[in-house]
């Protein structure tokens, strides 16, 4: 037998010898133990496996169950947000300001052009060719603008359609939108445009719309809740203040898609609530009449050899506060928007030399107001105890500290009341009234008296803060006071310091004299500019030296003046008519103050405003009006700037016996108020009250304009505005007031 049988022969006898005895030994034990163990692990771990699923289960089917309820739902629906149709600005009679009209628009999908291998240059390529439009402007066009991007730029969000052109043929978009494979990331559809039926008339008053940015969906929550991808918002004017209500609630449309984002039906749809219609107090015929007699006010005084370069004019209900126009040139055509604009156009917007057109003369522009700031002058001397029935000499010319202050043209008028010095305009009566003030409010000590009577009164009338108007960016003008030079010069000191010891030598190479007045000003500026001169004061009383203020912060102090002290604060927005007409919600009417001036001192004020265009200095600009049938109260001002020629302002009310509208004319460097924007204010009122026009005189007295005489209807019958709203019907055409015509 061989070793291997032997071994195994024995081992196989041992072997059967244990499975027949009794189990005791370790080693007979061993290998059942063992088996149990892994039998029980494993029962336990099938078991932890099956809790641990049911645990699951429950927390996917009850906790999460709505959750993903709403998962499974957005798989097989997609919602999309309809925009809108914007609402139209209406004027108080009821005619389109700002309206829509449908234009076929084709639009690019900006990141589906991007995951193109080229980014969508053969498809602009193919889009361009369709629409006759070069494809350099259609690729400019696509890139987002950024300061280093020159327009035209898309200035929206990334994720809006993109517009490459508007006003497109049915023929083209419909070639579009059948050759859907040639043309992938582009769209034609329908679009809701703005149109400005006036043009230029009251474009920065109206404002205007562009696309959606990413700062301001992230900035305003509700129109980030409701954006639709194509939405545009207001940017100026009135379609930024009242955006909200003109853009309307948009709707929802939910489609059901499948796997494959191809859409199978329509499961529910919640249609746009169109925006409402804004209903102003604007009246668009005044508008238009403003608009000419301001343009061709400016032609007169650029024909007589003035720069002209702005203007502007108000004009103001005084007994509510309400504007019935307002106008600002240079204007501009807010329908440039649309379809995007290019670099030049942009850029000329902003441009000084193309007189900055964005920007409105009549809330932003901020001057000096000259002789008009009398009213508020002569009303602070009377309530600081200059009595009324005084005389006050009005010689040529007045020392005011160590300082010769002049009349205008250095005329003198002897001894005249102060309703004389209003009505001939005498600088020095006044030069005289601040200085004395001045010294009664302790003169160049700032820390005894840091009050200042006229500055306090300026701020009654409203001056050095803005009126409130609803229009944004209105500018707040400036009343200097002690305080104010104080700050001033601590914040200018270093640069004055600095011209003190190098002179203007760029500005001596054209004109010496000026440039040494420059050098002496700088001098006593960082000398001791903080201190407030008996020349600040002067200066200060007929609306020169730091004084600035807005057209309609004027045209708001002569409506307070002719209605008998109540300082309204102006509004446009009327009211909000709902697009079918079965809803309208009046605005409710600014705030109002009271102007810190007697009954009697406003009365003396009224009799004298109501002589200058009688027997003052706008007699000629009033030569030949029926003051008989609509009485005109006014003051003229010719405000001089250093290296400017005079500007001319005209502030008025009328009728002087009952006043109901407020007008103020403005032009920048054209001449003298009488002279330049006088004629401007009567045209205005001829129109209102439907006067024949007469032949104006230039501003040299050259010979005079040809225009038509004749009757002719009033802008505004009765010579007021309308109280009741328009009427919007149900097919959306809209009927005037009783009385009032379209």
């Amino acid at each position: 037998m061989s070793i291997r049988k032997r071994i195994s022969g024995a081992g196989g006898a041992k072997r059967g010898r244990r499975r027949k005895g009794a189990p005791g030994g370790p080693t007979g034990s061993r290998p059942g133990h063992r088996g149990r163990g892994a039998l029980l692990t494993a029962q336990v771990l099938v078991i932890a496996l099956m809790a641990v699923l049911a645990g699951r289960l429950w927390y996917l089917q009850v906790p999460m169950g709505e959750h993903y309820k709403q998962r499974a739902a957005a798989n097989h629906a997609q919602n999309l947000i309809v925009p809108a149709t914007r609402g139209q600005i209406l004027d108080a009679v009821g005619r389109p300001l700002v309206r829509n009209h449908t234009e076929l628009v084709v639009s690019a999908d900006y990141h589906a052009l991007l995951a193109q291998e080229d980014e969508g240059e053969a498809v602009l390529h193919r889009v361009a060719e369709v629409l006759g439009t070069p494809f350099e402007e259609l690729s400019r066009r696509t890139r987002l603008c950024g300061p280093e991007v020159s327009r035209p730029c898309w200035p929206g969000s990334p994720y809006q359609p993109i517009t490459l052109a508007e006003d497109v043929a049915p023929k083209v978009a419909l070639q579009i939108m059948e050759q859907q494979e040639d043309f992938p990331g582009i769209s034609a559809q329908q679009h809701a445009v703005r149109e400005y039926p006036g043009g230029e008339d009251a474009a920065q008053l109206l404002g205007y719309l562009q696309p959606v940015t990413e700062d301001e969906l992230a900035e305003r929550e509700e129109l980030r809740a409701q954006f639709s991808g194509v939405d545009r918002v207001g940017r100026d004017g009135l379609e930024a203040v009242y955006d909200a209500r003109l853009r309307g609630d948009p709707g929802v449309r939910t489609l059901a898609v499948d796997n494959m984002g191809n859409v199978r039906g329509l499961i529910s749809e919640t249609p746009p609530e169109p925006g409402q219609h804004l209903v102003t107090s604007i009246d668009a015929e005044v508008q238009g009449i403003v608009e000419e007699a301001l343009r061709r006010g400016v032609e007169r005084s650029k024909k007589s050899g003035y720069p002209a370069d702005s203007a502007a004019s108000v004009v103001l209900d005084v007994r509510t506060g309400h504007v019935i126009a307002m106008a600002s040139m240079p204007d501009y055509d807010p329908a440039v928007w649309n379809g995007g604009i290019d670099q030049e156009t942009y850029e000329g917007l902003l441009a000084e030399g193309a007189g900055q057109p964005l920007i409105s003369r009549a809330v932003q522009g901020q001057f000096p107001p000259a002789s008009t700031f009398k009213a508020s002058s002569l009303s602070a001397a009377v309530e600081n105890g200059s009595p009324l029935d005084a005389d006050y000499n009005c010689p040529s010319s007045v020392t005011v500290g160590d300082r010769a202050f002049r009349n205008y043209e250095s005329s003198a008028h002897g001894s005249i009341s102060l309703h004389k010095a209003i009505v001939v305009s005498c600088n020095t009566v006044f030069y005289q009234l601040a200085y004395d003030m001045w010294k009664e409010d302790g003169g160049m000590d700032p820390v005894a008296h840091p009050e200042d009577a006229m500055a306090e009164m300026a701020k009654g009338y409203g001056f050095g803060s803005p009126t409130g108007i609803d229009l944004p960016h209105e500018a707040a003008g400036r009343i200097p006071d002690r305080e104010w030079k104080q700050q001033y010069w601590e914040d200018t000191r270093e640069n004055s310091c600095r011209r003190a010891e190098t002179g203007y030598p760029e500005v001596a190479e054209e004109d010496p004299a000026h440039a040494d007045y420059l050098h002496t000003v700088a001098e006593e500026h960082c000398a001791d500019g903080y201190v407030w001169r008996a020349g600040d004061a002067a200066n200060f009383a007929i609306g020169q030296g730091d004084v600035l203020v807005t057209p309609l912060q004027l045209a708001r102090a002569y409506a307070a003046i002719a209605n008998g002290g109540t300082l309204h604060e102006p509004r446009i927005g009327k009211a909000f008519v709902s697009a079918d007409g079965k809803q309208a919600e009046r605005i409710p009417p600014g705030g109002t103050e009271r102007l810190p001036v007697s009954d009697t001192t406003l009365e003396y004020l009224q009799d004298a405003l109501t002589q200058v265009p009688k027997e003052g200095t706008a007699a000629g600009a009033f030569n030949g009006f029926p003051q008989d049938k609509v009485s005109i109260a006014g003051k003229t001002g010719s405000a001089t700037i250093v290296g400017k020629r005079e500007s001319a302002w005209f502030a008025s009310y009328a009728p002087a016996d009952d006043p109901q509208f407020a007008v103020v004319v403005f032009i920048s460097q054209g001449g003298t108020g009488g002279v330049a924007s006088a004629p401007v204010a009567r045209e205005i009122y001829e129109g209102i009250y439907g006067f024949a026009p007469t032949p104006q005189a230039g501003p040299a007295g050259e010979g005079g304009e040809e225009e038509q005489a004749g009757e002719r209807e009033p802008a505004l019958p009765g010579g007021a505005p309308p109280e009741k709203l328009p009427q919007v019907r149900p097919d959306g055409t809209v009927a005037p007031p009783d009385g009032y015509r379209k």
